[in-house]
């Protein structure tokens, strides 16, 4: 699945994005940490993979989105 960047904050390696119907989700260290990513900034498009539905809905993985 596709997002843009949101929020991103390098002390806690955790932030936010926005699907592309514009909700936003968290996403925690470990999501951010798996996606082997340094550094991430606001309107990036990045790749996301989740686990859950709705309100339940957690990501488990953020990287750039590559072509």
């Amino acid at each position: 699945m596709q997002a843009t960047a949101y929020t991103y904050d390098p002390g806690t390696r955790s932030g936010s994005v926005l699907l592309d119907d514009g909700t936003p989700v968290d996403f925690a260290a470990d999501a951010f940490d798996a996606g082997g990513l340094l550094l991430l900034r606001p309107g990036q498009r990045v790749r996301i993979e989740t686990t859950g539905e709705g309100e339940e809905r957690r990501i488990t993985l953020v990287t750039l989105q590559t072509l």
